[in-house]
């Protein structure tokens, strides 16, 4: 992110109104962008130099040039470490990447392979954007991140074979009910799998903490509207660390619910159509269409229900924090996505 390059001017965090919904939805609409993928180096390192120029002072207003940069730097570039995120784990690749995992997923009338690969599929993207993406102050280490790709693996198996031997079994079901619950059990298991993945893969940042600063806005729970690299960190903070972990997941959930509910379930009224049970060759494409229509749309809105730096009250974090602002006083923190 911007807030990553030299200089100590104050930037912007965005165009839009941060402290609203809507304004977070679209700029998490920028930061998805798939475009930004087609960004050259050359592309990305014109981007860093006019973000530079203006937190160095050489530019004084931000221009339409200016704001595509800083986008485009947003979208690729980690804010804790200014590195670029890999390529498939940015979030402006997150509906490409998660396209054919989710079609996959979404399949009518997958067996028990193909429901376990499937899975496994998911989960390893999982583990591979959350990891790319999270709170960079602490580190995590091989074992710990191999030891929750397992968990999550197993976790996710789990409730799909589970509740696959389960809705069989359930009575007094009508075909069609039964039809749309097995459609919907990828679903349960991406929700519970994928939450319980964010905890395991950022479980180390609860246990020891991320760091706090002291914050560029003025209310608490607010978004933090302006950006400053060169500010000390007050300290590691395990309850600001639970905050953030806990709202990914929560965005995780949010972004899965439609795009896992939606189309399975447009599909099943479709596949009733007398014009597709005549084509059967395209509920697969059909599928893919519905999940990249909804993958759109979802991921904004999911993205945008929690800034990702946010403001708090020093006193609802750790003593030794309150006591260097005030218990009065703000701190923000890197959320992560």
């Amino acid at each position: 992110m911007s807030a990553s390059l030299p200089g100590k001017r104050e930037l912007p965090a965005s165009q839009y109104n941060l402290g609203t919904y809507w304004g977070r939805v679209r700029q998490s609409a920028e930061i998805a962008d798939p475009r930004t993928l087609f960004v050259s180096d050359a592309g990305l390192e014109h981007a860093k130099s006019l973000v530079s120029s203006y937190k160095q002072g050489y530019v004084q207003s931000m221009t339409p040039d200016l704001w595509n940069a800083k986008k485009i730097v947003d979208s690729t570039l980690h804010p804790d470490t200014g590195k670029p995120v890999f390529l498939p784990f940015r979030m402006s690749c997150f509906v490409i990447s998660n396209l054919i995992v989710t079609a996959g997923m979404l399949t009518p009338g997958l067996r028990t392979r193909g429901t376990l690969l499937w899975q496994i599929a998911n989960q390893s993207l999982n583990v591979g954007i959350n990891n790319a993406n999270a709170n960079k102050s602490t580190s995590l280490s091989t074992s710990t991140l191999f030891q929750s790709y397992f968990l999550a693996v197993s976790a996710s198996c789990s409730v799909a074979l589970g509740l696959n031997s389960l809705v069989p079994r359930v009575k007094r079901l009508s075909p069609t009910t039964r039809t749309i619950l097995t459609r919907l059990v990828p679903f349960a298991a991406v929700a519970s799998a994928g939450a319980l993945n964010v905890f395991l893969m950022r479980g180390e940042e609860i246990r020891r903490g991320i760091d706090v600063f002291p914050s560029l806005s003025s209310a608490p729970g607010a978004p933090v509207e302006k950006e400053e690299k060169d500010v000390e960190s007050l300290g590691k903070s395990r309850k600001a660390a639970t905050i953030a972990v806990t709202e990914t997941a929560l965005s995780r959930v949010l972004n899965a619910t439609p795009i896992m509910v939606l189309p399975p379930l447009v599909l099943v009224r479709l596949q009733r159509t007398e014009w597709l049970k005549r084509r059967p060759r395209m509920v697969l494409p059909i599928n893919l269409g519905l999940i990249l229509t909804t993958s759109i749309f979802a991921l904004p809105l999911a993205l945008g229900a929690f800034p990702q730096r946010q403001a708090i009250k020093a006193k609802s974090l750790e003593i030794e924090i309150a006591e260097k602002v005030g218990a009065e006083g703000i701190v923000e923190f890197n959320r992560g996505i």
